[in-house]
């Protein structure tokens, strides 16, 4: 059975101005009935990319307040781009991800999420023949990864994220070729539908292969209806943006209050009956408070 938890990006928006630094926002967490929380470091620094320092006594900190709220830490899920066309730079790419691997190893963790490309990746460079052309990149970089993960005890995971590594039949074919005991799915149950992928249908196929869940809903219309309010990559902010093809324009919503068949989504992960960590992942134009609390309320519903 899924075990629902909070998301810190949930809660971006208090980080940014400033009102919840990360302590608080596990606190609130744990208040509104989190059963674990995933570390998403924007607007706080576990390791410094740049200087190459861990921030050991912030690690130390979500360690010990984890441990006083009986709230386990589920994931620390992090952005890359391993597809980087210089061969030296994605090899730093792929070297300052293992430091983030240590991070998790260092907080504790069992998992860790890293993205594959860049979310920012120009949708004309999205095609079918880019994904093959670059599919052996990922590979690579995949078992890279997962292989120096492997002496934490660590399982890395990619997410169905973007617009490039996203699908369900694109993310099953890159984990069955990395082919790695440690190494699985984070499904997103909502993002399939930024590449016009049935969001049913998608999570059923991806079921066996998944080690955590995000759990999110959206607004959906069609294009033509809206055409004014059209906009790329702006799903973090509040606004309209649009699927990869154009076809839909999406926005953020609380779980179970946009468009997708949230019901028939969690009938289909019942009935596989996954034993892994969900975390609510809210990045509506609601205030976060009520976006986190109201969408973990409504997993727990749709868990009855």
């Amino acid at each position: 059975m899924l075990n629902i938890g909070l998301s810190t990006y949930s809660m971006q928006k208090e980080i940014d101005s400033g009102r919840m630094d990360v302590i608080e926002v596990m606190r609130f967490a744990h208040e509104i009935g989190a059963s674990n929380i995933e570390l998403v470091p924007f607007g706080y620094a576990l390791y410094n990319d740049e200087t190459g320092k861990f921030n050991d006594s912030l690690i130390g900190q979500i360690v010990e307040e984890s441990q006083s709220l009986s709230l386990p830490l589920s994931n620390y899920a992090v952005l890359g781009d391993l597809l980087k066309p210089d061969a030296d730079d994605r090899k730093r790419e792929t070297e300052r991800l293992m430091r983030h691997i240590d991070v998790a190893a260092k907080l504790g963790l069992k998992r860790m999420r890293h993205d594959v490309s860049s979310f920012r990746r120009p949708l004309e460079t999205n095609t079918p023949l880019d994904f093959e052309r670059e599919f052996p990149l990922m590979v690579e970089a995949c078992r890279a990864l997962a292989d120096y993960a492997s002496q934490y005890g660590i399982t890395t995971m990619v997410e169905n994220h973007g617009f490039f590594v996203n699908g369900a039949d694109r993310v099953i074919r890159l984990w069955s070729e990395v082919n790695r005991e440690n190494f699985g799915l984070l499904c997103d149950i909502g993002n399939f539908i930024c590449v016009e992928d049935d969001p049913v249908v998608a999570v059923k196929k991806v079921l066996e292969y998944v080690r955590m869940f995000h759990l999110k809903d959206f607004y959906v219309r069609r294009t033509e209806k809206l055409p004014e309010l059209g906009g790329l990559f702006r799903c973090d902010s509040g606004n309209w943006f649009s699927s990869n093809s154009g076809r839909y324009l999406l926005r953020g919503s609380i779980l179970g209050q946009g468009d997708l068949d949230i019901e028939s989504i969690f009938d289909e992960i019942k009935a596989f009956n996954p034993d892994v960590p969900a975390t609510v992942e809210f990045e509506g134009m609601e205030s976060s408070e009520a976006g986190a609390e109201m969408g973990i309320k409504a997993a727990l519903y749709y868990l009855r």
